[in-house]
């Protein structure tokens, strides 16, 4: 061979595996895992805030889209985010969501919960309230998060034993999706003229919520603490108490009991009793997620309410 022929076959070997070296840098890369993305604190007390509080214009009536939305939680001081607005996205849309944002998702819901219940005397309906709620499930996962919030029913579609039976029958068809991908699916108390009593005073204790919950004798179910909504029904220092482990998550608002209307938290006109919820805390050795679910806006306005939310758990 001459010194051209093994010139020419040195270069084309060279072009060769620079070529497959090449390849293969643009293969790893592609392969690179996305990153994981974590809250911002690791202090025992989250604080978040709902997706649907953040506004969704900016400075000029600008759109903002779900990733500016989510940094907007995040530069107002939040360690994370509820997404509320499960029901508008695919599972896939909020985990692209969140990597794109580098903002933690805990938690996610959708609130057709309302309108289309797990209580509702129709099968059909029913179906379809499940299928919302293991949608939750699938974003919640693939956000990252640990769990689901669901409104179980609506008191006035029928007596109580009938219409949670109806809710727990439908649940329980959900806790294997739960498990599976390690979500919890937490029952908030709200005004729904469940497990309480909606026209009497207050002073009434948690124990139906507590029974609900046991029920399912499964570690899959929880509850959701609204520690506003109940003031005006109970002392939120004993329900926390009394739901110990069962209350994974806590959701945040002012209350009045004296003005009987929802307040800024901590605000003047809040008469809630935040001394003893953190005692409460204190006593029961909890941790966790806690989100707002008040009024929202812009940043000044989330900054504001995260700075509430720091004197209400003493942070």
């Amino acid at each position: 061979m001459s010194l051209s022929s093994h010139r020419r076959a040195f270069l084309k070997s060279t072009f060769a595996a620079a070529a497959v070296g090449s390849a293969s840098s643009a293969l790893a890369e592609e392969a690179k895992p996305a990153p994981i993305i974590l809250p911002k604190s690791s202090r025992g007390i989250l604080l978040s805030c709902k997706l649907g509080m953040i506004a969704r214009e900016g400075t000029g009536g600008k759109p903002l889209n779900i990733v500016e939305r989510l940094q907007t939680a995040a530069e107002a001081g939040f360690d994370g985010v509820d997404f509320d607005e499960a029901g508008g996205f695919t599972p896939d849309q909020v985990r692209e969501a969140v990597r794109a944002s580098g903002v933690f998702v805990h938690n996610t819901i959708n609130h057709e919960h309302w309108g289309t219940r797990l209580t509702d005397a129709k099968q059909e309906v029913r179906d379809k309230a499940r299928a919302n709620m293991d949608h939750c499930l699938r974003c919640s996962h693939a956000a990252g998060g640990s769990g689901i919030l669901i409104v179980v029913g609506k008191g006035s579609d029928g007596p109580a034993e009938e219409i949670e039976a109806r809710a727990r029958i439908e649940i329980a068809k959900s806790i294997p999706l739960a498990a599976s991908l390690g979500q919890r699916i937490l029952f908030e108390n709200v005004w729904n003229q469940m497990m309480y009593d909606h026209d009497k005073g207050p002073e009434q204790s948690a124990d139906r919520h507590i029974q609900f919950i046991d029920s399912f004798k499964s570690p899959w179910v929880g509850q959701y603490y609204d520690i506003g909504n109940h003031w005006k029904y109970g002392q939120p220092g004993e329900w926390i108490r009394a739901f110990g482990p069962r209350a994974v998550k806590f959701d945040v608002k002012g209350f009045s009991r004296a003005k009987n209307t929802f307040t800024e938290i901590t605000g003047d006109d809040d008469d809630l009793p935040w001394a003893d919820v953190r005692k409460a805390i204190a006593d029961t050795n909890w941790t966790g997620w806690t989100t707002a679910e008040v009024g929202g806006g812009g940043l000044d306005r989330l900054t504001k309410v995260r700075q509430q939310m720091e004197k209400a758990f003493g942070l």
